[in-house]
């Protein structure tokens, strides 16, 4: 069963968070060749002073090889 993990930064609305999570699904769900209720998805809001440390050294830069979309940035 797919879930789905986003990180993103501080100061989305529930209603955000919300459409984000069925959007995601919907497009996932032809792809993956699985129906929607087979889904999770958990949103995981952090700090923006805390961004580097806790998601782009670990997740991003640390996980190089489970990385399928880079970041259009990069962080010193």
């Amino acid at each position: 069963m797919p879930h789905i993990i986003v990180k993103c930064l501080t100061g989305k609305s529930e209603e955000q968070k919300r459409l984000l999570a069925e959007k995601l699904t919907q497009a996932a769900a032809p792809i993956i060749e699985l129906g929607e209720e087979s889904f999770s998805v958990s949103i995981e809001e952090v700090a923006p002073e805390d961004w580097k440390e806790k998601v782009y050294v670990p997740d991003i830069i640390g996980q190089r090889e489970k990385l399928y979309k880079t970041p259009g940035y990069k962080m010193d």
